[in-house]
């Protein structure tokens, strides 16, 4: 850990704490590893201030997204439960830099996955139930100017995320054909099917699984999994409501709060 990874964080958490986007981080930050020392540093003080870690995200398991960030597989960053949004409640303005949204698979363990190369038969095992989602995205990065080293260490972009409620078992689905439609207050935004993950949303689940067991980090029972973007990212404007609907898990909505002064 040098000085310019306690800057790099520095920098994110004042984008955090003031509300206001600031410059790239890739100046302090060099490569991929070092990107996670600064995500580290990041999910280090945030459990220190009480946070409670729920899950991991994938992401970056679009092939046209690695494409254009030059990269070859995807990012992952922490969830957390006051990241955690109940199905269609109210999202106050400014809770996202940036804010956009994207369809995804989630998938809760209930079996750890500890293992440095696991099989998607392992993963199937440790699912206790999958549930459509919507996570929003978010940037400390002004204007979205990101790169690889900038997403990963800002906590490879996160920002909040909605759950669906009714649990769906692995058996009662096909998530690689399972198609994806979002909607904006009825219009339709987004499209896309489970095999823009990576093929699969348990081929990102394993990925995921042998990148922290190595990290020694593992997925625990319990962990919340976010598997990927569906489809395209949607903007998010104020007063949106969105509403995602995944062929077999059902739907979900994220609505966003008017700007003040504006009503919807």
């Amino acid at each position: 850990m040098t000085d310019d990874h306690r800057a790099a964080a520095a920098r994110l958490l004042e984008a955090y704490a003031s509300g206001r986007p600031c410059e790239p981080v890739r100046d302090l930050v060099d490569g991929l590893e070092s990107a996670y020392t600064v995500q580290s540093l990041l999910t280090e003080r945030w459990l220190g201030e009480g946070r409670r870690l729920t899950g991991r995200k994938i992401g970056l398991t679009s092939e046209a997204v690695q494409r254009q960030l030059g990269v070859g597989s995807p990012d992952f960053g922490a969830l957390f439960a006051d990241m955690a949004v109940p199905d269609g409640q109210e999202i106050p303005a400014g809770a996202v830099l940036q804010p956009r949204a994207e369809a995804e698979v989630a998938l809760v363990l209930e079996r750890d996955l500890p293992h440095e190369r696991h099989t998607v038969a392992d993963v199937i095992a440790a699912t206790a139930f999958a549930l459509p989602a919507i996570e929003v995205v978010g940037s400390r990065i002004r204007d979205w100017d990101i790169t690889l080293a900038d997403t990963v260490a800002d906590n490879a972009s996160s920002g909040l995320y909605v759950l669906g409620t009714r649990p769906v078992l692995l058996r009662e689905v096909d998530l690689r054909l399972a198609g994806m439609v979002m909607e904006r207050r009825g219009e339709q935004v987004s499209t896309g099917v489970g095999a823009a993950c990576l093929g699969h949303p348990l081929h990102a689940a394993v990925w995921l699984a042998d990148t922290l067991a190595v990290l020694g980090q593992p997925l625990r029972a319990g962990d919340t999994v976010l598997t990927g973007a569906l489809g395209p990212v949607v903007p998010v404007r104020p007063g949106d409501v969105l509403e995602a609907r995944i062929d077999g898990l059902g739907d979900v909505r994220a609505a966003f709060a008017a700007a003040e002064g504006e009503t919807t």
